[in-house]
């Protein structure tokens, strides 16, 4: 057997904690605030475990910290220890509540200021001892967050195609058109694929997966280039509306929405589409090494119960 191989390596939790953090700062001094220690402390920790390892799991510059091939693999492997690590703690909690701790949760930022006030109080009545942790991010960011364990879940609209995550499918939303009071659409008793595809159309900042969404129940293949619709683009719905409402156009809205404060304000209309294809699916997703699936399952059934008519609830 080679010489150099070391076989008695000692890798705790600690040790875990500290790569995860340069990991995830790229930055050796943040990792240690992070980890509330010095920042010679964390280093010449992670040295003596890259030293008892015989690997390189951060290659170390004057200006940046880049993970290597094999610190790439060993980093996953930390961070499921860490997740059965806690787990092992909320196993002992759950002995005496299964609903017990933290709970963290991602959502869309066109879905959560609509959804959040239909389950918060209900959520903290049914699980007073589950306190939910919410954060609000795009999708993308969302499920690069779930991977590396940062969030226990996601509210998301659309579909996930990886092995590595399951779903707890929550309900259906169709889309609704907003369009200004004075708007010609005003007089029609349905909106049809045909008005849509006429109309001057407001959609969000890419990166938003609703504006796909739009665009494919508007048919559209790319997004408007030329004309006043290709210069505005809001990074929320709020400000879209806000747009709608000052005359530039028309957009559509998901139905949680049309709940909002903006209805109470004047100047906007929202009118349901006469399509039944046009909606979005709105899913729980985790990843299934998360092991409190219950108290998912908790959280998707307090979300399916306070849904209004205005969506289509799914089975559990």
């Amino acid at each position: 057997m080679p010489g150099n191989i070391r076989y008695h390596a000692r890798v705790n939790l600690r040790d875990l904690k500290y790569i995860l953090a340069v990991a995830e700062t790229r930055h050796f001094g943040r990792a240690a605030e992070r980890c509330f220690v010095s920042q010679p402390t964390l280093s010449g920790q992670i040295k003596k475990l890259e030293d008892e390892l015989d690997v390189v799991i951060f290659e170390r510059t004057n200006r940046s910290v880049e993970i290597t091939p094999v610190g790439e693999a060993i980093l996953a492997h930390a961070r499921l220890a860490l997740e059965q690590a806690e787990a092992i703690e909320q196993v002992a909690r759950a002995h005496q509540d299964p609903l017990a701790g933290p709970l963290r949760v991602g959502a869309i930022p066109t879905l959560s200021p609509y959804l959040m006030p239909l389950i918060l109080v209900p959520l903290k009545r049914t699980y007073p001892k589950l306190r939910l942790v919410l954060s609000e991010e795009i999708t993308g960011s969302l499920l690069g967050r779930l991977a590396r364990h940062e969030i226990d879940a996601a509210l998301l609209a659309t579909s996930v195609n990886d092995t590595d995550f399951d779903t707890f499918p929550l309900f259906d939303e169709p889309f609704w058109l907003a369009h200004p009071v004075n708007h010609p659409l005003y007089e029609q008793d349905e909106i049809t694929a045909r008005d849509l595809e006429e109309i001057d159309l407001l959609l969000l900042a890419d990166g938003h997966c609703l504006t796909h969404q739009v665009m494919d129940v508007c048919h559209l293949a790319e997004r408007p280039t030329r004309g006043e619709m290709a210069d505005l683009r809001a990074s929320s719905l709020e400000t879209l509306l806000q747009l709608v409402s000052a005359g530039f156009g028309c957009t559509l809205i998901p139905a949680l929405a049309i709940r909002g404060g903006w209805m109470t304000d004047g100047g906007i209309v929202a009118r349901p589409l006469a399509l039944p294809e046009a909606y979005r699916r709105i899913s729980l997703v985790f990843r299934r090494s998360f092991p409190r699936r219950q108290a998912l399952e908790a959280f998707a059934n307090v979300v399916r119960e306070h849904l209004p008519n205005t969506v289509r609830r799914l089975p559990a």
